[in-house]
């Protein structure tokens, strides 16, 4: 049967996502984990003196996940509504004897799901972190070479100040260094073993607490973190990393989108990289479309969506919920393939960015020194006060766009202007190269970040 979804299209799979990823979070991959986990607790079990070392170890041997009957297990989870009971009737029969009967000892259907969705989340952090490494290793160096690559800065899409094309991407930079802060953060808090039997009391292994040694043993098997209590019912580690890859898509969607606009023919100040028919029309030969910014943007909407998806999972009744936890089977794969797809394509178009620097120059000039109006304004408030200097000024910049004149030549002429501030010191004023501000500290700033983490 043909896929339905983009990230797992024949046709799109490649520009939405990466194979490795969705390996990580395939059912063959699933069903794996959960056999692990099974397998796993039976361990933690008999070192807790809860099951016989023998039945552990027999059940260790003989759980082949390989060996399951995949059908058979999707016609039964079709009946029962999840995969547990039916895995665990074939994995009883695996073993056998006396050993069969110890498997999913004291558990839970969602302790094993549960654990075997966060080991999952476990292996596609590590992806989301390796590329999320790259992503900020083509910033540092895109940052470091064009620390003084003077281009126009925009506010409301119209020329604002100068600004530098490192101090841009310092700025998606920063961003993505905090984006590894939250990641080194969350995983102790969000990837923890799940264990609590029926309603989460551990109640099925006796008033002691065998219960919560066989929890920390299995943590420790599985190499998970041991939580102070259930939380069947306490989505909010599932939400915070649905929540972080959502983040990180919208640092990926606010990059995409300046790349996309930059790209545009009339502004000409970066291009993606250049693969031969990447980007082309069917009907137009000179197109060059900013693909992998284009996939960025559409997947960083789609993982803040499933970020509310993952919210509303949080809203859970009682003990054990009666349905909302279904929507993590669908929003937290598909946010780990989007999110490791939207970084590789960002990695890839950051790498190879084509910076013209020239057109840059090009477009901060083109406005003839209206850009540095508040450097001529500032420099005549300390003579006229800041108002007065404001409509002085603004005034100078309605009558050279009116007559189609640079800013200098204006301001020349204006009495004001002339008795307070010399015509060498002016035209320093007006030219935008030297009104940059703390541009090239903040970039020093942000790479030895990087350089200190």
């Amino acid at each position: 049967m043909g896929s339905v979804s983009a990230i797992d299209s024949v046709i799109f799979r490649n520009l939405f996502g990466t194979d490795e990823i969705r390996k990580v979070f395939s059912d063959t991959a699933y069903i794996h984990r959960c056999v692990d986990v099974e397998t796993a607790l039976a361990r933690a079990q008999a070192s807790c003196d809860v099951i016989p070392r023998a039945a552990a170890d027999a059940i260790a041997a003989n759980s082949d996940p390989d060996l399951l009957d995949l059908d058979r297990l999707r016609h039964e989870t079709d009946i029962v509504g999840y995969p547990i009971l039916p895995l665990v009737r074939q994995l009883s029969a695996m073993c056998g004897g006396d050993a069969g009967r110890y498997v999913h000892w004291g558990a839970t259907t969602q302790d094993i799901m549960d654990t075997a969705a966060t080991l999952q989340m476990k292996g596609g952090l590590e992806l989301v972190e390796r590329e999320l490494d790259g992503v900020v290793g083509a910033l540092e160096d895109l940052a470091r070479r064009h620390r003084d690559t003077p281009m126009a800065g925009r506010t409301h899409l119209q020329h604002a100040l100068p600004v530098t094309f490192g101090y841009k991407c310092a700025v998606y930079l920063s961003a993505f260094q905090r984006h590894r802060e939250r990641l080194r953060q969350l995983k102790p808090r969000a990837l923890m073993v799940q264990y609590g039997g029926a309603a989460g009391t551990l109640a099925s292994l006796g008033p002691g607490d065998a219960g919560l040694r066989v929890r920390a043993a299995l943590a420790a098997e599985v190499g998970l973190a041991n939580p102070s209590a259930t939380w069947h019912v306490a989505r909010d580690g599932v939400a915070e990393v649905a929540g972080f890859l959502a983040l990180v898509g919208g640092s990926l969607g606010k990059l995409a989108l300046d790349v996309i606009v930059m790209s545009s023919n009339e502004l000409g100040e970066v291009a993606e990289p250049f693969v031969p028919h990447r980007g082309a029309s069917s009907t137009m030969p000179q197109k060059r479309n900013p693909i992998s910014s284009e996939v960025m943007l559409a997947a960083s909407k789609v993982l803040r969506a499933n970020a509310g998806l993952a919210l509303d999972g949080m809203v859970a009744d009682f003990e054990r919920a009666s349905g909302p936890w279904h929507v993590e089977w669908v929003a937290v794969p598909d946010s780990f393939v989007l999110a490791v797809g939207a970084l590789h394509q960002a990695r890839f178009a950051l790498s190879g960015l084509t910076v013209d620097a020239e057109s840059m120059m090009r477009n901060l000039k083109s406005t003839k020194g209206l850009i540095v109006a508040e450097a001529v304004m500032m420099g005549l408030a300390e003579y006229i006060g800041r108002q007065k200097a404001h409509d002085v000024v603004y005034d100078a910049c309605k009558k050279a766009i009116e007559q189609d004149r640079s800013l200098l030549d204006v301001l020349a002429q204006n009495r004001d202007v002339v008795a307070n501030i010399e015509t060498d010191k002016l035209a320093e004023m007006c030219d935008e190269v030297n009104y940059l501000g703390a541009s090239g500290r903040m970039v020093d700033d942000v790479l030895a970040l990087s350089e200190r983490s």
